[in-house]
């Protein structure tokens, strides 16, 4: 597991002394700087996206901008993509979670245009989508559209909360992988969420610990060939335990990253899991390989 940031000069990611990401005392976690900094600018984003979420009601069309060419990007750009200058003409599709929109993406979206990525959108999927599956089905669909649109084979594609986990189901139960250049997740309960008991509608009962979606995404997948790195933070009020944002599985090729002091929504907005996502799109950031097969026993 890596730990985002610099543990002396990140106040929203350290390690612990005695064992590098061991959660924290759950009284003793609520007492830090970074953690109330963290709380209160959730509140505030919080109140920010309501506002915004108006705006995100229809899905994006992908519009490539034209001011991102070839030697014409900052500094910055052409150092992120001097490795495979290409790699910045890969599509990204942005996957929001449940009951939002593409609104959430607002700050992410413009910057990963800023840092040289060509074509960015953000799709919308139903908010009647009542079953994992059925959601992870429509997003192969537009991914396809985006692919005969771009001429390209594969797209990145970055979920938060519920989209990450529609994204992995395409990615690793319905041949996604075959189109999905990379996948990040942002607070996904890839091992479900205990606040999902309190909601008995069918879609929030497949994000239980355990559920049957959960049960298929544990089963074998091997050769899956889309590395996935998932963020997730120890301040995640909708993710509960917040340990469950993390995604272990031996046949995929993850890369789990743990934020300090940061809330659920505000991930798509945080300047570190920015930075991240595009460090990671642009190639900089491998994940660990799967685990290989245990060798036949005569």
């Amino acid at each position: 597991m890596q730990l985002l940031g610099d543990p002396e000069s990140d106040p929203a990611s350290h390690t612990d002394a005695r064992r590098p990401g061991a959660p924290r005392h759950p009284v003793r976690s609520l007492l830090t700087r970074a953690t109330l900094t963290g709380g209160i600018a959730e509140l505030a984003l919080v109140g920010a996206h309501v506002l915004m979420y108006p705006l995100g009601t229809r899905t994006q069309r992908l519009r490539p901008d034209p001011r991102c060419r070839p030697g014409e990007q900052p500094p910055g750009a052409r150092a992120l993509f001097a490795a495979d200058p290409l790699a910045a003409r890969i599509p990204v599709v942005l996957v929001h979670g449940l009951i939002d929109n593409h609104s959430v993406f607002a700050v992410m979206r413009r910057s990963l245009r800023r840092r040289g990525f060509t074509s960015v959108c953000s799709w919308n999927y139903s908010p009647l989508l009542s079953d994992v599956a059925r959601g992870a089905a429509d997003l192969g669909e537009h991914l396809q559209r985006i692919c005969e649109q771009t001429g390209h084979d594969r797209v990145h594609v970055v979920g938060h909360s519920l989209g990450g986990l529609i994204a992995r189901y395409h990615v690793q139960r319905q041949d996604g992988d075959q189109r999905v250049e990379s996948l990040v997740t942002l607070g996904t309960p890839h091992q479900g969420s205990l606040l999902a008991h309190l909601l008995p509608t069918p879609l929030v009962r497949q994000l239980r610990p355990g559920s049957a979606v959960l049960q298929e995404l544990a089963k074998p997948a091997p050769g899956v060939r889309t590395p996935v790195t998932a963020i997730y933070s120890d301040l995640d009020q909708m993710v509960i335990p917040t340990s469950a944002g993390r995604c272990d599985h031996p046949d995929l090729q993850v890369r789990n990253v743990l934020v300090r002091g940061v809330g659920h929504m505000s991930l798509p907005f945080h300047r570190s899991v920015v930075d991240e996502v595009a460090t990671t799109l642009a190639g900089l950031r491998q994940p660990y390989p799967a685990a290989p097969a245990p060798a036949a026993v005569a």
